[in-house]
């Protein structure tokens, strides 16, 4: 695969994803940890949290610094294959 110049991502940054997932004691660590795998120096206290309106999902903002696209795509698809986690944006 051909690396393609068209991203318009200039890497290295700190890139924010929303994830969701049930609010569940456990949920917010376990996204941590996936988190630090992919950016060590990443800090639990700058994640956003979110209670949707009845309280039963949660949705956590996590701002991770990305070194490429690979990487990038890689932690979509840790955290989206996560059994915690419902989505990822």
């Amino acid at each position: 695969m051909a690396a393609t110049t068209d991203s318009l991502i200039e890497y290295p940054c700190d890139f924010p994803i929303k994830v969701m997932g049930l609010n569940v004691e456990g949920f917010i660590s376990a996204i941590s940890f996936v988190a630090r795998q992919f950016d060590p120096s990443w800090q639990e206290t700058s994640i956003e949290t979110r209670e949707s309106k009845g309280g039963k999902y949660l949705g956590l903002t996590l701002t991770v610094r990305m070194h490429n696209r690979e990487q990038l795509d890689e932690l979509y698809r840790t955290l989206s294959s996560h059994p915690m986690v419902k989505v990822v944006l």
